[in-house]
């Protein structure tokens, strides 16, 4: 009669070096566009946009919340368009130009710390900050602590 010992011993010493092998996922931290400093420096001066040629309300004040996480090499990942105020078809160009951002790990990140954020493109608004502020309000999200 044969014992099952030997091979379960095995199975489970290779579960193990598997385990001990495989590398950690670094699990990404939800902060706020205010404080996303803390972590990553924005390094683009300017970016490139899609932008359609025609579409539903694109000569009008709105906004667009893009939901990213910016990666451990500074390159967003996961670019999603989250929120867009009021109904247009400004999305897509929010969402390229979100996913065109590029990131320097800033003092406090020496370990690239992975975080996710959203970044609110503002279209057609106006210079005035506190008309500006007021635009922006209906696509703050929520659950991106400060």
């Amino acid at each position: 009669m044969k014992t099952l010992f030997p091979s379960v011993c095995r199975g489970a010493l290779v579960a193990l070096a598997f385990a001990v092998a495989t590398p950690v996922l670094a699990q990404a931290v939800r902060v706020d566009q205010q404080n996303l400093y803390r972590y990553w420096i924005l390094l683009n001066t300017k970016v490139q946009m899609d932008a359609p040629n025609s579409g539903l309300n694109l000569d009008k004040p709105g906004c667009v919340a893009v939901t990213y996480t910016v990666g451990s090499d500074g390159v967003p990942l996961d670019v999603q368009v989250a929120k867009v105020e009021p109904k247009s078809d400004l999305g897509p160009m929010a969402r390229s130009a979100v996913a065109n951002f590029r990131y320097g790990p800033s003092l406090g990140n020496n370990i690239h710390q992975p975080v996710a954020t959203y970044y609110i493109v503002v279209f057609n608004g106006p210079k005035d900050e506190a008309a500006r502020d007021q635009l922006m309000a209906p696509c703050k999200l929520p659950g991106y602590p400060a």
